[in-house]
């Protein structure tokens, strides 16, 4: 798998412009978003597999199902996030701040895709695919640094409305091209 290159990142979003419509259905409480949720899963996939040509169609009930399943999966792992935070914060604030913030950028990234991946409780809390992190510990800032410059230059975009959905649709790119390249791509070597 080869890494995307930033200005096919930027492009991603409008090579099917009418696409991003759909994320109109941010407007539409829980429904809409469980929807938007299950379509997201659905990108990242196909980031992971290297499909970066245009956005799929939305398929409604379907994702809408899809995003519900995904949301019910993922409740145990923050659950016991915010269970872990609360006491952290309770201790020592500066502390649950920094520790906030670390997880944020090296574990989160890497725990969601691998969850969207594997669609299972228990990968949320697969945390050996951290290794990975610390192995190619270089390239994940890298990449990490690309995906927050794309989310600043679509929040900049949303002043005109068209960043808002390009930031959804394109917010684990790079996250899910590293995945592909240093997880999936390692453990497939070893099968």
């Amino acid at each position: 798998m080869e890494t995307i290159g930033f200005i096919d990142a930027l492009k991603y979003p409008f090579n099917r412009p009418k696409r991003l419509l759909y994320a109109l259905w941010m407007l539409v409480p829980v429904i809409g978003w469980l929807a938007l949720f299950g379509y997201f899963v659905r990108i990242a996939n196909e980031f992971i597999e290297g499909k970066y040509e245009e956005l799929p169609q939305l398929h409604f009930t379907d994702d809408l199902t899809f995003g519900f399943s995904m949301f019910l999966k993922s409740l145990p792992f923050y659950i016991v996030y915010i269970a872990l935070i609360t006491c952290i914060t309770m201790l020592d604030e500066d502390i649950a701040n920094i520790l906030g913030l670390l997880l944020g950028f090296f574990v989160f990234p890497v725990l969601n895709v691998n969850f969207y991946r594997k669609q299972t409780v228990g990968s949320y809390f697969d945390f050996g695919k951290l290794g990975y992190v610390m192995d190619n510990i270089g390239d994940y800032i890298v990449t990490m640094l690309k995906q927050y410059a794309i989310s600043i230059i679509f929040l900049v975009l949303s002043i005109v409305l068209i960043g808002i959905p390009a930031l959804y649709v394109t917010s684990m790119i790079f996250a899910a091209n590293f995945y592909s390249r240093f997880i999936e791509e390692q453990v497939e070597q070893v099968l």
